[in-house]
């Protein structure tokens, strides 16, 4: 079953964490298990408010992705432009249709 995680974030240095975000998807893309889709929203009733979903093939996938040197990394970096903390939701992705 695919699996998403929701990262909930806050932050006034948008184009950082997207640079941050875009670097991060160079060098997990072609890593065996890494994400495979994102999407990043902007929450537009929360100024400063972001959502970004990264979908995997797998939970354990996500999980093993996880425990990578290169995540734990980029984590550490994203904390630092948010103005709060992170929050991270973790789904199974149960449907998935182009309307």
């Amino acid at each position: 079953m695919k699996f998403v995680q929701i990262i909930d974030f806050e932050t006034e240095r948008l184009d950082e964490m997207e640079q941050l975000l875009e670097e991060a998807r160079q060098r997990m893309g072609d890593r065996q298990g890494g994400p495979t889709h994102r999407i990043l929203l902007k929450d537009r009733d929360t100024p400063g408010r972001y959502l970004s979903l990264i979908e995997f093939e797998s939970y354990d996938e996500a999980m093993r992705n996880s425990e990578h040197p290169d995540t734990t990394k980029m984590a550490e970096q994203m904390g630092a432009l948010c103005t709060r903390a992170p929050r991270f939701t973790n789904c199974d992705l149960l449907d998935s249709s182009d309307l």
